[in-house]
């Protein structure tokens, strides 16, 4: 079992380039896993992690509603955003500038074959790093993702979540809002949820602007410590 995972910061890049590039490392991990099986060999399956930041865009999940985009084609024009219909679980979403995008393209079979806690230490990923900044996020149940308030009249969403998987390869992943433009979420009923709020993390400390990379370092920490696995060179 490969626990080593490379992980590549790719900057700020288009949402098509990026989910084409996440597609060519899923489906080399995929080929390599039927190869192992038909010729009965055994070499080692790699894993990624990918961070990113996307332009304006709004992303819809095999099983979400197109009735919770609230803009149409020249609305979207506008507001010099994009829009893809997607194949990850979930609903609808928004990614944007000020916005931490991790793509984790790994093969579970070299941690553990279960999609619901590969989910959860995703969620619990997110809560220690907030935890770093004084915010006691949470999970909150049957609602994928991390939020703040959780059970009150004032819930709110910090970072949203959809996976995909197949033969135990993930790709897709989750949105953490760090310094986002909150008014892009007006536009659409986020993930499905209505009557529910969405913050950043700058919005809830008070600040202008949190720098991206510190928060970027202490998400792969506690990623590399949860899954147990190491950062290749």
């Amino acid at each position: 079992m490969n626990k080593e995972i490379k992980v590549a910061d790719l900057g700020q890049k288009d949402y098509k380039e990026t989910w084409d590039f996440q597609e060519s490392l899923f489906e080399e991990i995929l080929n390599l896993k039927i190869r192992n099986r038909r010729e009965s060999l055994n070499l080692s399956t790699p894993n990624h992690f990918l961070f990113v930041e996307h332009p304006h865009v709004y992303t819809l999940g095999k099983s979400g509603d197109l009735s919770n985009l609230l803009l149409d084609e020249s609305q979207l024009k506008e507001k010099k955003a994009v829009f893809y219909k997607i194949n990850r679980g979930g609903d609808i979403t928004y990614h944007g500038p000020g916005q931490i995008v991790g793509y984790p393209i790994i093969d579970l079979e070299n941690f553990f074959t279960d999609i619901h806690k590969y989910l959860r230490l995703l969620e619990e990923m997110v809560i220690l790093t907030l935890k770093e900044y004084g915010l006691n996020a949470e999970q909150s149940k049957g609602e994928t993702g991390v939020w703040l308030d959780v059970g009150t009249p004032f819930a709110r969403k910090i970072c949203a979540m959809g996976v995909r998987a197949s033969r135990w390869v993930t790709m897709h992943g989750f949105a953490l809002n760090v310094n986002a433009d909150l008014g892009y979420f007006d536009h659409i009923v986020p993930c499905g949820i209505k009557d529910k709020a969405v913050t950043s993390l700058n919005v809830e400390l008070g600040k202008k602007e949190i720098p991206l990379q510190e928060v970027k370092q202490k998400l792969k920490k506690h990623f590399l410590e949860l899954f147990e696995a190491e950062e290749s060179n």
